[in-house]
C-alpha cells in the first residue's frame, strides 16, 4: 500500500488586528525618520550651516592668496584631509588632498609654501606625528609627538613651528589634564625646544617655578623671535612672553588661554573661562589691545568657543564650533571685532583654519 505523503504545512494568515498594528508601527518609523531629518534641517538652518562644499583635488599651494588652509569634518570619504578654500570665493568650492591627513593643520602666513600637519594615526596602538610639508604637499621631515594633538601653529615667515599635544586628559575642561608644547626649526626639520617647561619662566621679577605647569597655545609674534601663551598654574590660566633666544617666559595677566596675536602684533584674541558648567567648562572670546592695555568681550558670539582663534585679517577671527545637526562635525566661523557684527558662517564641515595671503 502507498504511503500518503505528509501534506506542506499552510502558513498561518495574519489576522486583520495583526495586519493593522504593523501597517501602525511601520508608519510611526516613517514618521520618526521624517521627523528627524526635518529637526536636523532645522537645527542646520538655525547654525547657519550651509551644504558641504563641492569638492575637487588639489596637488600643490598655490603661489598667491589669499586662501585658507582646514582639516575637513564631518563623515564624508575625505574627512581628516587637508583642504584648501578660497577667501572670497562664491562658487561653493573646495580643493581637497588625500597626500595628508590631519588632527590640526597651519601654514606660513606668508605665501612661502610651508606648513604643519598634526596627525593621529589610529590603530592596536594609537601613534602621533608631525608632518612638515612645502608647496607641493611632500612631507619634508616627520617628528613623533608625545600625546594627541590639541594646537598647532606656524610662525609667519615659515621658519618655525609650534604643537601642543595632550599627554594625559584630552580637554582643556577636564581636571588631571597635561600638555607639551615645542617649537620646531622647520628649515631643519627638527625638534628645536621639545619641551617648553624647560623656560625660565619670570614673575614680578623674579624666577619663578611650580610643578604643575602647563603650558599650551603658541603665538608666533611677527619677527619670529617671540611668541605668546598660556601658562597654567595653581588653577590659574596666564598669558606669557616668551623670548627664544633668552629661553625665558613672563608672566604677564591672569585668565588668558589660546592666545593668537593680529598679524599686525597689536592685539591678542583669545578665550577666557566664565564659568564651571555642568558639561564643562564655558569659554567666551576676548580682544586684548597691547598697547592700551584694554580689554573687549566679543558679546556678540554668545556660543562656548572653545578653539584658538586664527586671524583672517586684522579686524577678523575665525574659529571652529561644533555643527548643531552633527554632533562629531566642526564648522568654522568668522566674526569681526569692531564688537557689532554677528558671526558668519566661513567654512562649513572644516576646521583648524590657517590664512595665507
Amino acid at each position: 500500500m502507498t504511503a500518503t505523503p505528509p501534506l506542506a504545512p499552510v502558513a498561518p494568515v495574519p489576522s486583520p488586528r495583526r495586519i493593522a498594528v504593523f501597517v501602525v508601527v511601520a508608519l510611526l518609523c516613517i514618521g520618526a525618520a521624517a521627523a528627524y531629518a526635518w529637526w536636523a534641517g532645522q537645527q542646520r538652518a538655525r547654525s547657519g550651516a550651509a551644504p558641504a562644499r563641492i569638492e575637487r583635488p588639489f596637488t600643490a599651494l598655490p603661489g598667491t592668496g589669499p586662501y585658507l588652509l582646514l582639516r575637513v569634518s564631518g563623515v564624508s570619504a575625505s574627512q581628516g584631509h587637508l583642504a584648501l578654500e578660497r577667501l572670497g570665493a562664491t562658487d561653493g568650492m573646495r580643493e581637497v588632498s588625500a597626500a595628508l591627513d590631519c588632527e590640526r593643520v597651519h601654514a606660513s602666513r606668508a605665501s612661502v609654501g610651508r606648513g604643519i600637519c598634526l596627525e593621529a594615526r589610529r590603530g592596536a596602538l594609537t601613534t602621533y606625528h608631525a608632518h612638515l610639508f612645502d608647496s607641493q604637499l611632500r612631507t619634508t621631515a616627520t617628528l613623533d609627538l608625545a600625546g594627541a594633538p590639541s594646537r598647532a601653529r606656524m610662525s609667519a615667515d615659515g621658519r618655525l613651528a609650534a604643537t601642543t599635544v595632550f599627554v594625559a586628559g584630552h580637554s582643556y575642561s577636564a581636571a588631571g589634564f597635561s600638555t607639551r608644547t615645542s617649537i620646531i626649526d622647520v628649515e631643519a626639520g627638527r625638534m628645536r625646544v621639545p619641551d617648553l617647561e624647560v623656560f625660565t619662566v619670570m614673575k614680578d621679577g623674579q624666577p619663578f617655578k611650580a610643578a604643575d605647569f602647563n603650558i599650551w597655545g603658541v603665538t608666533f609674534t611677527p619677527d619670529g623671535q617671540g611668541f605668546y601663551a598660556t601658562l597654567q598654574t595653581g588653577g590659574k590660566q596666564w598669558l606669557v612672553r616668551g623670548e627664544l633666544a633668552a629661553q625665558r617666559m613672563t608672566l604677564l595677566r591672569p585668565g588668558v588661554e589660546c592666545p593668537s596675536l593680529s598679524p599686525d602684533g597689536q592685539r591678542i584674541a583669545f578665550k577666557r573661562r566664565v564659568t564651571p558648567a555642568v558639561a564643562g567648562v564655558v569659554w567666551q572670546l576676548v580682544v586684548l589691545d597691547l598697547a592700551r592695555d584694554q580689554e573687549t568681550v566679543l558679546t556678540s558670539e554668545t556660543r562656548n568657543v572653545d578653539d584658538q582663534v586664527e586671524w583672517l585679517d586684522n579686524g577678523e577671527i575665525a574659529y571652529g564650533l561644533p555643527d548643531a545637526a552633527l554632533p562629531a562635525a566642526t564648522n568654522t566661523w568668522a566674526l569681526a571685532i569692531d564688537g557689532r557684527s554677528a558671526p558668519r558662517l566661513l567654512a562649513p564641515l572644516a576646521y583648524s583654519p590657517a590664512v595665507v595671503r
